[in-house]
């Protein structure tokens, strides 16, 4: 089994090692597992975990690395949608067809620290955009089998780990919200404005 701190080679993310890893040591002044578990507590991540409960975590994750150009979530896709990924090292696209496209839209680039396809733990459905490295990507990636795991072994920490992706989840559908908002205003007051020109 890869341990963690030993990157392997993209593959399906999904077919991963669903048992904890161990440390050991990479080129950072920390090893890789230490690492990720202080990417995970930090304020960017909204984890709401302590250090030592975010090395936990991590030791159920497993390391992979994705060469630049390489889509490893697809929007859409209902079959390799299990798995949660912390970005290490690099940055990654996320974009999403809009209606009346073809082509996707690039909605944000995110880099070290941040948690992508995180709802991918939690239901079975399809996902809402896709994820393309456009650096060479190193990250540490939680499937769905790995979570079962950890309630399994330790209830508590899994609890608290659910508790902590629903609330990254609601602060995504809250910002959305407010989006849609804005987006309703500023369309009330171009309708407004046309209503007057004609």
């Amino acid at each position: 089994m890869t341990t963690f701190g030993e990157p392997t080679q993209y593959h399906a993310m999904n077919d991963s090692p669903d048992r904890p890893a161990t440390a050991a040591a990479v080129p950072r002044d920390i090893s890789s597992r230490d690492y990720a578990a202080r990417l995970l507590t930090a304020p960017a991540a909204l984890m709401q975990l302590s250090l030592i409960e975010a090395k936990i975590v991590v030791s159920y994750m497993h390391p992979e690395t994705v060469p630049a150009g390489e889509t490893f979530i697809t929007e859409g896709d209902a079959v390799n949608n299990g798995f949660m990924v912390l970005l290490l090292d690099g940055e990654v696209l996320i974009e999403n067809i809009t209606v009346s496209r073809t082509k996707p839209v690039t909605v944000t680039v995110l880099g070290p620290g941040s948690l992508i396809g995180e709802m991918g733990l939690l239901d079975t459905g399809p996902r809402s955009a896709s994820c393309t490295a456009s650096t060479d990507i190193q990250c540490a990636v939680l499937t769905r089998q790995a979570l079962e795991t950890l309630i399994a072994e330790q209830p508590a920490m899994g609890a608290k780990l659910l508790l902590a992706v629903s609330a990254r989840i609601a602060e995504r559908y809250r910002e959305t919200q407010r989006k849609l908002v804005l987006f309703a205003r500023l369309a009330a007051t171009m309708q407004q404005e046309l209503d007057r020109q004609t």
